[in-house]
């Protein structure tokens, strides 16, 4: 009985909840909306608060995508912050800022490791092969190498590394790397920033519910001076 309060009557199709993902019911905005309102409630310290900001944020930067909630959890839990904060931290991360996160870790991960920098995996440049296998090829090659690899557990089907191997030196390593550096700047700066303003926020809240106890009180004497 208890199992059945707390699933949902309308069961979504998996079309939708992967939309949601990438363009959240409301949109981006009431999503942002809903972030601020959790941070400023929990029930938490600043720094521990903030902390697990920094931690989603840091994960952000880098390529574990589909596990970012699950780094995100395990840094908070390392470093003593509020892991609820780190799961809402990588919001961070959405289809507005990857681009910008992609572009710089990888462009910074290939200057780290003496690699030429590929405008093209981006899109960007001149002649680009019509047959050039970008950043969206990468990611959709390794994704078939490993439903390959996993089916091949299972059945006849023929192991396949060439499209997962092209990917972990062309995206997935330069961008572990090169997001190192931009994630902890990042995660500092959101550390420093977040707990003063969510200590602000926390006394104002506390002055305002010490206000209502207050005029609760003052109610309630008038009313039990009649009553004696």
């Amino acid at each position: 009985m208890q199992t059945l309060v707390f699933k949902r009557r309308d069961r979504r199709p998996i079309w939708q909840i992967m939309r949601n993902v990438v363009y959240p019911r409301g949109g981006w905005g009431r999503a942002a909306q809903y972030v601020k309102h959790r941070l400023q409630r929990l029930p938490d310290t600043p720094e521990r608060i903030s902390r697990g900001i920094a931690a989603g944020v840091f994960v952000t930067f880098t390529p574990f995508f589909g596990l970012h909630f699950l780094f995100a959890a395990i840094i908070a839990w390392a470093t003593r912050g509020n892991i609820l904060a780190s799961l809402l931290g990588t919001f961070f991360g959405n289809p507005f800022t990857f681009p910008f996160i992609g572009f710089v870790s990888l462009g910074l991960g290939y200057l780290l490791l003496g690699m030429p920098f590929d405008a093209a995996l981006f899109g960007v440049g001149k002649n680009i092969p019509h047959e050039y296998c970008g950043l969206g090829c990468q990611f959709l090659n390794a994704a078939t190498d490993l439903w390959q690899n996993f089916k091949a557990i299972f059945t006849p089907e023929v192991v396949r590394w060439r499209g997962l191997v092209r990917f972990y030196n062309d995206v997935f390593y330069p961008y572990m790397i090169g997001g190192i550096i931009p994630g902890a700047v990042c995660g500092l700066t959101t550390y420093y920033l977040f707990v003063p303003l969510i200590g602000a926020y926390q006394n104002r809240r506390r002055k305002a519910l010490r206000a209502k106890l207050d005029q609760l009180k003052k109610k309630s004497i008038p009313a039990n001076e009649k009553n004696g």
